[in-house]
């Protein structure tokens, strides 16, 4: 009978050791209602200003390679001269 509960008692030790180093059931709690994370808002807004911000203008053909290249090299030159740069 001693070695019963001697069985007993290591395997309630090893169970307990093991939850203990494995981390147990510490998993996070999803919220009630994922779509209402009051940081959601304020990335939105973010976002949106944004989108809002200097947009490039646009070719009329956005397949030319060339007009694009031609368009993107203006750009950098024209930043590189808000730069201060040569």
């Amino acid at each position: 009978m001693r070695r019963l509960y001697a069985w007993l008692a290591g395997a309630a030790g090893g169970l307990a050791a093991y939850r203990a180093l494995k981390g147990g059931r510490s998993r996070p709690e999803p919220s009630a209602e994922p779509g209402l994370d009051p940081r959601a808002d304020e990335l939105r807004a973010r976002l949106a200003e944004a989108r809002d911000g200097d947009e490039p203008p646009v070719d009329d053909d956005p397949l030319d390679p060339d007009a694009r290249r031609r368009l993107v090299h203006e750009q950098a030159r024209a930043t590189l001269e808000e730069m201060g740069g040569e």
